[in-house]
């Protein structure tokens, strides 16, 4: 199980995005995003952090690679 922090998520609306970006990119499963600690849990099978990183900024975020 891989971690990222990700920074500027503030109620479960923005959890809720975070998850269907994450749960949106082939290769990764079992997303799991928890607000009260700022990052978002998953099976990564190849992704690289880069395009983690790209994908979760690209709605409005910030994530620690």
């Amino acid at each position: 199980m891989e971690t990222i922090k990700i920074k500027g998520m503030s109620c479960n609306h923005c959890t809720g995005s975070v998850q269907k970006t994450l749960e949106g990119i082939a290769g990764l499963s079992q997303v799991s995003v928890n607000l009260e600690k700022g990052e978002a849990s998953f099976i990564n099978d190849g992704v690289s952090k880069d395009d983690i990183v790209a994908a979760i900024k690209a709605i409005g975020f910030e994530a620690a690679s």
